[in-house]
């Protein structure tokens, strides 16, 4: 896998309209592909939006990304399978708190922060030299070379397997760095005020 597999930088800007277009806080928005992809890269952990039966439904699943396109593989023929298959609009977003930024009033405080809103329509991966490109992407990001080590998927395990590739063209990079904005007033209260590291032990 080379680096043109992961990343094509230099590409177009996500597309936006009003959907997709930040208008809170404009001015932390990114339309870069650069940026967007180094947080699907970095994380690969994505919540899938989509309306069933008039509802809405939000699950959590792994998502990679090779070169401008989204991979996401669920058990086939099951109820998320034919959502996917159905060609229906999906909202899909990747979200990282880095930092808590702590002030001097409860509502000043905030996050530094760095998130990624897409949408797409999925479109089903069949052909084999396909399906295992998109899986050899993937088992290389996390540890180069493995695929080359490991034994590639049986005829049981791609009949078992849907596949599908959500192109990467419309949605919206946010993100929030730096320290704490106390209002003046504030600042003569004897109390500390910075980031903190964000922890999942807390």
């Amino acid at each position: 896998m080379t680096t043109t597999d992961v990343a094509r930088i230099g590409a177009s800007p996500l597309t936006s309209c009003p959907r997709s277009r930040v208008k809170r806080a404009a001015k932390r928005a990114s339309y870069d592909r650069e940026t967007a992809y180094r947080l699907i890269d970095r994380l690969k952990t994505a919540h899938l939006g989509f309306v069933e039966e008039g509802e809405p439904r939000i699950i959590p699943i792994t998502a990679w990304r090779l070169g401008d396109d989204l991979f996401v593989h669920t058990l086939n023929g099951g109820r998320l399978s034919r959502r996917l298959e159905s060609g229906a609009l999906l909202c899909i977003s990747f979200a990282v708190t880095n930092e808590w930024v702590m002030t001097k009033s409860a509502f000043n405080h905030s996050a530094n922060y760095e998130s990624l809103v897409l949408f797409g329509r999925a479109v089903p991966v069949t052909d084999d030299a396909d399906f295992d490109a998109a899986f050899r992407a993937i088992i290389n990001q996390i540890e180069p070379g493995r695929w080359e080590q490991v034994r590639a998927p049986n005829d049981k395990e791609r009949k078992a397997t849907a596949l599908f590739r959500i192109p990467i063209e419309e949605g919206a990079f946010k993100s929030r760095t730096g320290g704490p904005n106390d209002d003046p007033e504030d600042m003569a209260l004897p109390v500390w005020h910075g980031t903190l590291p964000a922890r999942g032990d807390v």
